[in-house]
């Protein structure tokens, strides 16, 4: 008997696990979030032969993903983001942002301003902002602010993350202060962008 209740927990705890996890939305997005999500993993089994810094930067794209997956925002808007936080770790280690000197700007403008959007949609969901038909100018100027505030913060830890990385796990990452003012500019642009446009990023009430 109690091996039967204690599997019956596990079954229940491993359903709405998938439950919170799962993407609702149109067909499209679904299958291409759950699409990122294995290639995601696939990557992380291949970067366990590969080095340290590929083990580190798919944990990371992968625990992004799970939080997007847990975010209140559109199914579209959920998809786009695992795979521009995939096709960010795969730029990183293909040596990309050398070979295409404006995609590093690119991926801190549309990165950065999604993972905004996640932290503040969290607010959203949590009672602590207002955004809709019903949100006043002020509302809607205060969450685009805090949308860009909380891209800043961001911004700083993704700089922080790539010094800690060159120092200590591979010296061929890309520091320097030209970089990382480029990249903390380009990373509140798109939070500044994403606060603007929060609105269509965060998915309807019940």
């Amino acid at each position: 008997m109690a091996a039967e209740a204690s599997a019956s927990r596990a079954a229940r705890l491993w359903q709405e696990a998938v439950r919170m996890l799962r993407v609702d939305g149109p067909l499209p997005a679904r299958l291409v979030a759950d699409a990122a999500a294995l290639l995601t993993l696939f990557s992380l089994i291949l970067g366990l032969w590969d080095s340290g810094v590929a083990v580190a930067l798919y944990s990371l794209v992968l625990l992004g993903q799970t939080v997007v997956r847990l975010a209140p925002l559109r199914a579209t808007v959920q998809a786009g983001t695992a795979i521009i936080l995939l096709a960010a770790a795969w730029a990183a280690l293909l040596d990309a942002y050398q070979l295409i000197p404006w995609l590093d700007l690119a991926m801190h403008v549309v990165a950065t301003g999604l993972l905004a959007a996640i932290g503040a949609a969290a607010l959203l969901g949590g009672g602590w902002l207002q955004t809709g038909p019903a949100a006043t100018r002020a509302v809607r100027a205060g969450q685009t602010l805090l949308t860009a505030g909380l891209g800043a913060l961001l911004a700083v830890l993704w700089e922080l993350g790539e010094w800690f990385g060159h120092t200590l796990l591979d010296p061929a990452i890309q520091v320097g202060y030209e970089d990382t003012v480029g990249d903390l500019a380009a990373g509140v642009l798109g939070a500044l962008l994403a606060g603007l446009l929060l609105d269509r990023l965060v998915k309807d009430g019940p």
